[in-house]
C-alpha cells in the first residue's frame, strides 16, 4: 500500500490545485467534503471539480456520505456536536476507510477537504488518524507545495498545545490524544439544531 495523501482546496484557482496534485504524483482524489460544494468557491463544486480532475487524468471518487464530518447518525452526537472517536465507530465510517485503504492499493490517493491547514480539518484530525492507526502512511500537501508526514503534523499540534515535552506521567500517546481532543472539541461540527443551550463555535 502506498502513501495516502490529504489536501484542502481553500481558495485556490483550480490551476495551482491541479497543479498541487500533480506535483505529488496524485492518482485519485478521494472527497471527504459532506457538503461537496461552495457558493465562494465554485470550481470546487462537485460535478466542475470531477471535470476538471478528469482533464489531467485524475479519477474522482465522493466518499462524504461515509467519511465526512456531519453525521446523520444522532448518537454520534453530545450537546449538538460531533464526538470523533463515535463517528469512526460507525459502519459506514468503516467502509469507507476500507475503501481508502483498499484503493491505495493501485492508485495514490488525496483525501480532498476544504480547509487549507491541515490540523484545522477532520480529515487530519480523524480519517488520518484513523488511516494512522491502521497503518497507513499519511502525508498532508500544503497550498504552497509543502508535503508534511502526518508525524511531523501531530508534532505540531502537541506543540500548539503545549504537550510536545517529555512528561514523567503521561506517555507521548496520551499526550498525543490529549491535543487531538482538544482540537476535535474546537473544530468537531456542530449541529445548531441538536445542540442543548449556546455551544461556542469551533
Amino acid at each position: 500500500m502506498g502513501e495516502i495523501l490529504t489536501i484542502g482546496h481553500s481558495t485556490h484557482v483550480i490551476e495551482h490545485f491541479l497543479s498541487l496534485l500533480s506535483k505529488h504524483g496524485a492518482t485519485a482524489v478521494a472527497d471527504v467534503r459532506s457538503v461537496p460544494a461552495s457558493r465562494f468557491t465554485p470550481q470546487f463544486n462537485r460535478d466542475a471539480l470531477k471535470r476538471s480532475l478528469a482533464d489531467v487524468d485524475i479519477k474522482y471518487v465522493f466518499l462524504g456520505k461515509e467519511l465526512g464530518a456531519r453525521s446523520d447518525d444522532r448518537s454520534c452526537y453530545i450537546e449538538g456536536q460531533v464526538q470523533y472517536d463515535r463517528l469512526a465507530q460507525t459502519v459506514p465510517f468503516g467502509e469507507g476507510i476500507e475503501r481508502l485503504l483498499n484503493g491505495a492499493t493501485s492508485e495514490r490517493i488525496a483525501i480532498l477537504c476544504a480547509e487549507q491547514e491541515p490540523l484545522d480539518c477532520h480529515r487530519t484530525v480523524l480519517v488520518s488518524r484513523v488511516l494512522a492507526e491502521r497503518g497507513a502512511s499519511v502525508a498532508h500537501i500544503h497550498g504552497d507545495g509543502l508535503l508534511e508526514s502526518h508525524d511531523v503534523a501531530m508534532q505540531r499540534l502537541m506543540s500548539g498545545f503545549g504537550l510536545d515535552q517529555d512528561d514523567l506521567f503521561h506517555t507521548r500517546e496520551e499526550l498525543l490524544g490529549e491535543a487531538l481532543a482538544r482540537q476535535e472539541q474546537r473544530i468537531a461540527y456542530v449541529d445548531k439544531d441538536l445542540s442543548l443551550g449556546e455551544v461556542q463555535p469551533g
